[in-house]
């Protein structure tokens, strides 16, 4: 999830091969990599709790966006040019990109308790760094480290969800979570201190002791898989992340640098087709077709994020307060309504709710394009975060169930997540050609 400006949504983990698949007769409120098409495959045992999960994820969303209306009160803080803190919300999204797939092989490695007890080790230590450190570089550094810990708790929680039902209300708190970030930060900087506010992701920890319990009982989501972690397809596919997330601000180097990085990653792959990024995973349609989805509703929905606030501003003269008032009220109110459609997703077929993404994603991008009036301007941004965070909850599991074995899983949630969180980079570079730059 590159994160700036927006509520992080979201919104997974790698895999290889010899991991143990679940037990042929699962209990009825779980579903199997066989069950239909629009669900994932869920662990077997007794299910975490869905909101329990939200409360793992979603503190992730709003820790990144909490930095967005008091970058100048830490620049002031920490004696650094407003610039350079914005980088505070770009190394956050970066991280959350990069760490996605990396915590993702360990949970194909290691399992889940290890995964949570590695998440709450960084999400701890980056606490800690941002209420002490005096530099911005260490600032930075601990932001890093609550991003990677967080994206490890969406691995967790994603791979526990099992079903587009209970996916969809961890994908709805991350973007309510996301959208009231940016109020939450300002708040706790007026209240008590801008530190407290970098902090926020450390509400994620309540959660992990009874995640940890509950998970414990979940046979097909616990047990990590035999095998040698392949660190030259990770170091190749943190490669090419970096450069793509680098785009925006270093064009040519950055292009330069993601063709020699996929080059080589695929060079790797044909050499080690079970590794970091398994063959038999990409060769299944519905996993291509979700992932790509994503990554181009994602895209959609960040660019009309950023560039609504222009919009409202330079066509329908609204001020700065009438425009965050609204963008925030739409943001809340699409992020709710996604859960009815992720929660209806397991009685329409995969055709039909991508028909229903598609079609309002387009709705969000041309409207706009084309409207003048507040109001709409505002339906647009309602209709691109409804449309992104449903397809977060739902394409997530066509994603997982479309894993080969249970082995394979966790690389599904990994690969699936990057390429939404990638729209999260693709997007703000997309709005400042189209909008902001103009």
């Amino acid at each position: 999830m590159s994160t700036t400006h927006r509520p992080s949504t979201t919104p997974a983990t790698p895999a290889a091969r010899g991991a143990r698949t679940a037990p042929a007769a699962a209990p009825a409120n779980t579903i199997r990599a066989a069950a239909p098409a629009n669900t994932a495959a869920a662990p077997a045992g007794r299910p975490v709790p869905a909101l329990l999960l939200a409360l793992l994820a979603a503190p992730l969303a709003a820790g990144a966006n909490a930095p967005v209306l008091i970058v100048p009160d830490i620049a002031g803080s920490l004696g650094a040019p407003t610039g350079a803190v914005a980088q505070l919300l770009t190394a956050f999204g970066w991280a959350v990109a990069v760490a996605t797939p990396l915590l993702a092989g360990l949970l194909r490695h290691r399992g889940t308790a290890a995964l949570l007890r590695l998440s709450a080790a960084l999400v701890l230590a980056g606490a800690l760094i941002v209420v002490v450190s005096p530099w911005l570089p260490l600032t930075l550094v601990g932001r890093c480290a609550q991003a990677a810990g967080g994206a490890g708790f969406v691995a967790v929680a994603i791979g526990l969800a099992g079903t587009a039902r209970r996916m969809g209300v961890v994908s709805a708190g991350f973007g309510v979570l996301g959208a009231s970030g940016p109020l939450l930060g300002r708040a706790l900087a007026d209240g008590a201190s801008w530190r407290l506010a970098l902090a926020l992701p450390v509400v994620a920890l309540l959660a992990v002791p009874a995640v940890g319990r509950r998970a414990a009982e979940v046979r097909a989501a616990s047990a990590p898989a035999p095998g040698r972690f392949d660190a030259r397809g990770a170091a190749l596919l943190t490669a090419l992340v970096t450069a793509l997330v680098l785009l925006a601000t270093a064009p040519l180097a950055a292009l330069g640098a993601a063709l020699a990085a996929a080059v080589l990653l695929v060079l790797h792959v044909r050499r080690r087709p079970e590794g970091f990024v398994p063959v038999a995973l990409l060769r299944k349609p519905v996993f291509v077709v979700s992932a790509l989805l994503a990554l181009t509703v994602s895209t959609s929905y960040f660019t009309v994020l950023l560039s609504v606030p222009r919009l409202l501003a330079d066509r329908a003269g609204w001020d700065p307060a009438a425009v965050g008032t609204g963008q925030l009220l739409a943001l809340l109110a699409g992020s709710a309504l996604s859960w009815p459609l992720a929660a209806a997703s397991a009685r329409m077929s995969r055709a039909a709710v991508r028909t229903v993404l598609v079609a309002t994603g387009a709705a969000s991008a041309l409207t706009a394009v084309l409207a003048d009036s507040g109001p709409l301007l505002l339906a647009a941004t309602a209709a691109g975060v409804f449309t992104a965070t449903a397809a977060n909850a739902v394409l997530s599991t066509h994603a997982v169930a479309a894993a080969p074995d249970a082995g394979r899983r966790p690389a599904a949630i990994g690969l699936f997540t990057l390429a939404y969180q990638l729209g999260g980079a693709f997007g703000p570079a997309a709005a400042g050609l189209l909008v902001l730059g103009a």
